[in-house]
């Protein structure tokens, strides 16, 4: 092991949600303690946190609640690079970035599996996937500038809300934009991309066209 070097790591984001997390198990636990012990001993969550009391049943064991916040937010690193510790602890950061933009590859975007027969075809989707990484990144930094920090999920899911249907009266067309929810409108700002009119007259339709690409804001 001479060859190996421990670093300690402690980041202040982690640190507040384990003491947010210790604090609603103690919580609960103070509340499921008055109606018995037993079955708690068999929950780690809770068996962390328990000791034995005066009356040989079970307690809350303050000096493990204590020693359980020493390592608030804190993790090791074995290396065997000469880099300083915050130099470590950067790269290590990095490397775990790029390990779950990896994941997030195959999962979120599909990637994985890929049904193409030709090399181009392969190529090809990779890259689409690919670079949508790369306007995802983008988008969250624009975001996270703007001091806005949405999850993703909550993008997709109102961006996904957000429709344009097509209607026709009087024989004229016109298309209708769905109310902006959510974090729609933070990601427009972000993107520098103004949202389309609430009603829009579109263009007439041309013989054989299914629809019109062009449109205009209703009178």
């Amino acid at each position: 092991m001479k060859d190996h070097r421990y670093i300690v790591c402690r980041d202040p984001d982690e640190a507040r949600k384990d003491a947010a997390d210790r604090a609603a198990i103690i919580g609960s636990l103070h509340e499921r303690l008055k109606q018995g012990d037993k079955a708690l001993v068999a929950n780690n969550g809770y068996r962390r946190y328990l000791g034995r009391s005066g009356s040989g049943g079970f307690a809350i064991d303050e000096s493990k609640v204590t020693e359980d916040e020493r390592y608030d937010g804190k993790w090791v690193l074995r290396t065997n690079t000469a880099l300083d510790s915050a130099e470590g602890a950067l790269q290590y950061k990095q490397l775990w970035m790029t390990e779950k933009w990896f994941r997030s590859c195959k999962s979120l975007l599909g990637t994985q599996p890929i049904y193409h027969r030709c090399d181009t075809s392969i190529r090809g989707h990779v890259f689409s996937s690919y670079l949508a990484l790369v306007l995802r990144q983008e988008l969250q930094s624009r975001l996270e500038k703007r001091g806005e920090g949405p999850d993703w999920a909550d993008v997709i899911q109102d961006l996904e809300r957000l429709q344009g249907p097509e209607v026709e009266q009087d024989g004229k067309r016109f298309l209708l934009r769905s109310e902006a929810q959510g974090v729609c409108g933070a990601v427009f700002r972000a993107a520098g991309v103004a949202l389309s009119p609430t009603v829009q007259q579109a263009a007439s339709k041309t013989p054989g066209e299914d629809s019109a690409p062009n449109a205009k804001p209703a009178d």
